[in-house]
């Protein structure tokens, strides 16, 4: 019998998708949710990977909550940095392929092209400077360890953009989103089935450990993404609403967003020949399965 993969997360975007994609192809996936361990014990999350003795692991536990962490840097350091920290180093010592996720949120977001790897960093609040030290431990970790950066997530499970807009277009004739953000969506399904490649091509060469961004391929504000998620609503009988441009000093928030949240995903493509799809298309097909 194949010997399952293990993920760490059962409730978010990632995880619930991974979920998904083990019930349509059969790929066998354990998974550990809060409910199974407590991700601040560390021998716990060992002792879990050597009991399961997984083909690989993948993390996607994370702290989110972009504005909270603010005041709960303690708790997103936690999650973010010292779990997945734990995840690499008994991974890399019992040689299985590590893949965990990061964010767009490390860079400072000035530069006037999308973001490649090998950018110099810069968070601009806890939660980008969590993901940003997590990614860090996992590297130092050794081993065939790879962390997939992304941006802008949604899918039809739990909080997100897409599901916030379709909310409060129910209500409202009018929203005012901020267009002067720049980023490019991600459907979480793309996330998870580049999550299982990257393990796979892992196995197969622990070379191509690192760091690789992923995300939908063009560019979009977040008042391109209301409008386009409006379209497809439209389209299908569900909610819509007039978007109004505004700025990010019109919308303030505890923790300040990278203007330039673009990643440019060539590495992934090359070293994986992974396909980024527009996110015009995947948003239609995510949208596609939800109940509007």
């Amino acid at each position: 019998m194949a010997r399952p993969i293990l993920v760490f997360g059962r409730s978010g975007q990632v995880a619930q998708e991974l979920a998904l994609l083990a019930e349509r192809t059969g790929r066998p996936m354990t998974f550990a949710g809060r409910e199974t361990l407590d991700l601040s014990d560390h021998g716990a999350i060992a002792g879990l990977i050597e009991a399961v003795a997984p083909s690989a692991v993948i993390n996607a536990a994370a702290y989110t909550a972009v504005d909270r962490a603010e005041s709960e840097a303690e708790a997103a350091y936690a999650l973010n940095v010292a779990a997945p920290g734990a995840m690499a180093a008994a991974c890399a010592a019992l040689g299985l392929p590590f893949v965990h996720f990061s964010t767009d949120y490390v860079f400072e977001g000035t530069l006037e092209r999308p973001y490649v790897e090998t950018d110099p960093t810069g968070p601009t609040g806890i939660y980008g400077a969590s993901k940003l030290a997590g990614e860090r431990k996992v590297a130092q970790a050794g081993g065939a360890a790879a962390t997939l950066r992304t941006s802008w997530v949604y899918s039809r499970h739990g909080a997100n953009f897409v599901k916030t807009m379709l909310r409060l277009a129910a209500d409202r004739d009018e929203l005012g989103v901020v267009a002067d953000q720049i980023g490019r969506p991600t459907w979480a399904r793309d996330c998870a089935e580049a999550a299982l490649v990257t393990a796979d091509a892992l196995a197969a060469d622990p070379a191509l450990a690192g760091v690789y961004h992923l995300s939908g391929a063009g560019d979009a504000s977040w008042a391109d993404l209301a409008q386009a998620v409006f379209e497809v609503s439209a389209a299908r009988g569900g909610p819509t609403a007039k978007v109004r441009p505004i700025t990010t000093a019109d919308y303030p928030t505890p923790a300040r967003r990278p203007a330039n949240s673009r990643l440019d995903c060539g590495k992934l493509e090359a070293a994986l020949n992974w396909r980024t799809r527009p996110w015009r298309e995947s948003l239609t097909a995510c949208m596609t399965e939800m109940e509007l």
